[in-house]
């Protein structure tokens, strides 16, 4: 199936990632992607960037090496009121956000705590994507999770570095399996997402799009194949593929 972009990548400035934005820009180009985004960690990660790095993403050319580029954040949802790690003022600088449970800035709650986190960071109108909601540390009720996403509009990440040999995210795959039968009951689109850390991973999507297969999900309910099913959720996407 054709798979023309990679929104869940990190580059150096995550502090624990290893490839610079060009040099993950050029692999996206090497793996003829349409569209890149880099989704850098928020602040309250441990060892990331400072919040000022966020704000003066205009200086980055939209088309490199043939790419469309994206720039956007991976938040930390910080507590069950789904506060996210940089301001509002932040947020609409950016093109488009990622909220994600992480150790080291939520500590895993009982299944009502945890869902309630999601919830919440889901009514936040910069909130794009939810970020590998797959983590058995952090067990939810995916059904009301899923009820929500489409309530509130949000895309669904099925991260594949959480299904990869080694992962820390235990149970990704049984857990997806859940949830992607409630996607499929309730029409909610997901996003596939790398995760990438280095520039050889940029769109290695290979274990999630076994899964979605493995699990019959249906294609029209999944935004890698077009830039025009992502349209909805990233309104500059208008403005870079104005022809589709």
């Amino acid at each position: 199936m054709n798979d023309i972009m990679d929104l869940h990548t990190h580059t150096t400035a995550s502090g624990h990632a290893y490839s610079t934005l060009s040099e993950m820009i050029r692999a996206a180009a090497d793996r003829k992607l349409a569209l890149y985004g880099c989704s850098d960690h928020g602040p309250k990660m441990a060892g990331t960037t400072h919040p000022s790095y966020f704000i003066n993403f205009r200086v980055i050319p939209r088309v490199r090496f043939g790419v469309h580029v994206l720039m956007g954040a991976e938040l930390n949802i910080m507590d069950t009121d789904g506060r996210v790690d940089l301001p509002p003022s932040t947020l609409a600088k950016l093109d488009y956000t990622i909220a994600s449970l992480h150790i080291p800035c939520f500590t895993p709650g009982t299944p009502e705590e945890n869902t309630k986190a999601y919830l919440n960071a889901m009514k936040n109108p910069k909130v794009t994507i939810i970020g590998h909601p797959d983590d058995s540390r952090y067990p939810i009720d995916y059904e009301t999770f899923a009820k929500a996403a489409k309530s509130w509009g949000k895309l669904v990440e099925v991260n594949s570095s959480s299904l990869a040999p080694g992962s820390a995210r235990k149970g990704a795959a049984e857990n997806y399996a859940v949830l992607l039968k409630y996607c499929r009951q309730y029409q909610v689109p997901v996003i596939i997402g790398s995760d990438a850390h280095f520039e050889s991973d940029v769109g290695n999507h290979r274990f999630a799009w076994e899964l979605l297969e493995r699990e019959k999900f249906p294609a029209e309910l999944i935004v890698n194949t077009s830039a025009e099913k992502l349209k909805p959720y990233i309104p500059v996407l208008s403005e870079l593929f104005p022809e589709e």
